[in-house]
């Protein structure tokens, strides 16, 4: 038999760990119902909504509402607790029964609302993890992330360029590369090209139709190319929420928009729109100069290699996207995009910080 009827749990879940998730299971074992707040500030550099997102995804089975608190915290200030309990009670304005922390503050809120509080692992045992520990060193604590936060926070590199220029051979020596550190990091995720796999399976399905079609054959509708992007998406977000704070790509969906242009001619906006829903973190620009061009049955382009080159760079540079190119010997690419990725990891995530508390 549940304990409580109306159970509360709030934070800031900034962001969420595992031991917000344990207070929260806790919570809900104990209650008939519960319900999550989450309280962002508008300083912090995680929205809120994405906030309420991730707990609603990992528990489906409780409420999760959202509210901005802009007060900064000082537990023995009478007005400062007035200004919190007006934000807690605007947006939970039902009666709550116990209110679930892992603080000390948690005494003081129970009896404002009229509730038991419930102390859970205060002291950080069972999930020695906290939201600071998470924002100073995210790669260090990545186990004791959801996968929704794992996606939003793992830094993504994209190797593009044009055919037959050693994308897919780099973007797998790459993960190869992090996977030998070990640890996290040897879940690191390579995600292939949807690209050839879409093209593969028109050749084939041409083919069932005319026996003997070549890939000259194939043509491509301005339509092919949103499908293309979003799956490319899809599957980058699936590796993503498995990986490590680290995952290669070989091409994504804004390269998609240029290879619209090889093919379709001309700019789609709808393509574009679905290469700017995912945040990247740095493109590595393969170029075609010293690489010998392979046909292997879905390439005809040589010859347009140094205008797509050109293509390339020009989108990333009008776009504002941060990328570096990759020239000479493959042994001097792997080595530059390996440096330019260590650098990349180096600056580490950049949180702002939170309103200060006064304990």
């Amino acid at each position: 038999m549940k304990r409580h009827g109306h159970g509360l749990v709030l934070g800031k879940f900034y962001p969420p760990h595992a031991g917000h998730h344990h207070l929260v299971r806790t919570a809900r074992d104990r209650c008939e119902r519960l319900t999550v707040l989450v309280c962002a500030a508008s300083v912090e550099s995680i929205p809120l909504a994405d906030r309420v997102a991730w707990m609603r995804e990992t528990h489906p089975d409780v409420t999760v509402v959202g509210a901005v608190d802009d007060t900064h915290m000082d537990v023995r200030d009478p007005a400062v607790w007035d200004a919190h309990m007006a934000v807690f009670t605007a947006a939970v304005p039902e009666r709550v029964d116990a209110v679930f922390t892992s603080e000390a503050y948690g005494e003081e809120l129970g009896r404002r609302l009229g509730a038991a509080s419930v102390l859970v692992d205060p002291g950080r045992i069972l999930f020695p993890v906290s939201g600071t520990a998470v924002r100073e060193d995210p790669a260090g604590c990545w186990d004791l992330l959801q996968p929704p936060v794992r996606a939003a926070l793992a830094r993504r590199v994209v190797v593009l360029g044009a055919e037959s220029t050693g994308t897919t051979t780099l973007a797998r020596a790459l993960a190869g590369h992090y996977r030998a550190r070990g640890g996290v990091w040897a879940r690191t995720g390579y995600v292939a090209e949807y690209g050839r796999e879409y093209s593969e399976h028109k050749l084939a399905a041409l083919r069932e139709r005319r026996p003997g079609a070549a890939w000259e054959d194939v043509s491509f509708t301005t339509d092919d190319f949103p499908l293309i992007a979003k799956a490319q998406n899809d599957r980058e977000e699936t590796a993503a929420r498995a990986g490590s704070p680290v995952l290669f790509c070989d091409t994504d969906s804004f390269a998609t928009t240029v290879w619209h242009e090889r093919y379709a001619g001309g700019r789609n906006p709808l393509v574009e729109e679905i290469a700017d829903r995912t945040a990247r973190h740095l493109w590595l620009l393969t170029d075609h100069e010293g690489v010998a061009f392979e046909d292997d049955g879905l390439r005809d382009g040589e010859e347009l290699r140094p205008w797509m080159t050109d293509r390339f760079r020009a989108g990333l540079t009008r776009t504002g996207r941060p990328f570096i190119e990759l020239t000479g010997p493959p042994e001097a690419r792997l080595a530059t995009a390996t440096a330019a990725v260590d650098a990349l990891l180096a600056t580490g995530w950049d949180f702002a910080a939170p309103l200060p508390e006064k304990r």
